[in-house]
């Protein structure tokens, strides 16, 4: 389906999130590294398992509440309060405010997100729906070739300049969805009378319960949480473990002439070349495995992913990393377009806002666990963390199997 056959809102979510997320690789990538100058890679390591918990509340409110009042007025408000929180970080002047702030950025996003997915599910065929989220997988990536780079040198040096750019770009995008954005939910609940915030929160709180008492979609996020811990690595441990343990090296060498690059963009690079890797191959990886089982593709992603994760501990040379990116990149790649499209075809009409915001539980919990290798790093040398992040990824080889073994089951029921 091409670009200019999409609806509006679809569009505008392509170049406002495309925009964004340029800006969000500049500063993301760098936050473990600056919160563990800041205080200490355990504490570090600890702080960074709170975020996700705000998170996962936000998700799960935003969810339910974009198929109560609508996508967009969700999308509004997920967007304002991220602009507020950039520009609470860009005035900061304590480490603990950063955190703060960077904890709001956080649940901002996380409110947005399964209204702005769920939206795209509403609008897009269910035939196309792998092909355009790999389309919006690319534009997210494409600030990821870039982002990483310039933030090596942004972020630690001209931190306040870059998140006030953050904050004047999202409410950008706050004034776009107002007066561009058309709402997109299929069914409207009308209520006939107004009812207390208590009982309205009663009732998304048992639209949960109704959620995760589905064996199937329980499974399928287990399975997703410990496949995540070794994708998130990227943001997690191995800036932290490149920036320490990775010497300073010529990145080219001409006669007697040299590239010289630090241990910071060395990481800056490998991130770089990951974004670049998404930006040329997520549309044609989705074609080529387009017809293979769900199934295969995500055993296929966990395996590559923590196998590529792990071989980042055998060599420090750069061109070595960067031969291990290409694999542990595949991993995420073959992933991404085939998890959004089985929980949009999974989920019942009627309750997708809800199913996307608890689909983001992987997400969330994933994040939640994934900082435990940043914390384990003070006591465990690199090589042991590795081993500990492809463990996990073999366990979600195991529940991959279990759900659709189960799914087969339910299809069968039915």
């Amino acid at each position: 389906m091409k670009i200019r056959y999409w609806d509006t809102n679809l569009k505008l979510r392509l170049i406002g999130e495309g925009l964004f997320n340029m800006l969000f690789w500049m500063y993301f990538p760098f936050i473990t590294v600056y919160f563990s100058g800041a205080f200490g890679k355990s504490i570090a390591g600890l702080l960074m398992t709170v975020p996700p918990l705000f998170s996962l509340l936000g998700s799960l409110i935003g969810g339910a509440l974009s198929d109560r009042v609508g996508r967009r007025p969700v999308m509004l408000f997920g967007a304002l309060f991220q602009t507020i929180m950039f520009a609470l970080f860009a005035l900061s002047g304590s480490p603990w405010i950063d955190y703060i702030a960077f904890i709001g950025i956080g649940i901002g996003g996380a409110i947005y997100r399964p209204a702005s997915q769920s939206m795209v599910a509403d609008l897009a065929p269910p035939k196309e729906l792998r092909e355009i989220f790999a389309t919006f997988t690319t534009a997210n990536n494409l600030g990821a070739i870039l982002g990483p780079l310039l933030g090596a040198i942004f972020f630690f040096h001209y931190r306040q300049e870059l998140l006030w750019t953050c904050a004047a770009v999202m409410l950008g995008y706050f004034i776009a969805i107002y007066f561009i954005l058309h709402e997109s939910m299929p069914i409207k609940v009308e209520i006939q009378e107004k009812r207390p915030i208590s009982s309205e929160l009663k009732d998304q709180w048992k639209g949960y319960g109704i959620i995760f008492r589905d064996k199937v979609f329980l499974v399928y996020i287990i399975a997703g949480i410990f496949s995540l811990v070794a994708i998130m690595q990227l943001d997690l441990y191995l800036p932290v473990y490149i920036i320490n343990h990775v010497p300073g090296q010529a990145l080219f060498t001409w006669n007697h002439w040299s590239f010289q690059i630090s241990s910071t963009e060395v990481f800056g690079w490998v991130l770089g070349f990951n974004g670049l890797l998404f930006v040329l191959f997520i549309l044609p990886v989705t074609k080529w495995f387009g017809h293979w089982k769900e199934r295969n593709v995500f055993i296929l992603s966990s395996l590559m992913a923590g196998g590529g994760t792990f071989l980042v501990g055998l060599n420090s040379n750069i061109w070595y990393l960067f031969f291990v990116t290409i694999i542990f990149t595949f991993g995420e790649m073959v992933r991404s377009p085939v998890t959004q499209s089985f929980i949009s075809r999974y989920a019942p009409e009627n309750a997708r806002g809800q199913y996307m915001g608890a689909d983001s539980l992987q997400y969330t919990i994933g994040k939640f666990l994934a900082p435990i290798t940043v914390f384990l790093s003070s006591w465990i040398a690199p090589m042991g963390i590795f081993t500990i992040i492809l463990g996990f990824s073999l366990v979600s080889i195991v529940f991959y199997h279990l759900l659709f073994r189960l799914l087969k089951e339910h299809q069968t029921a039915a």
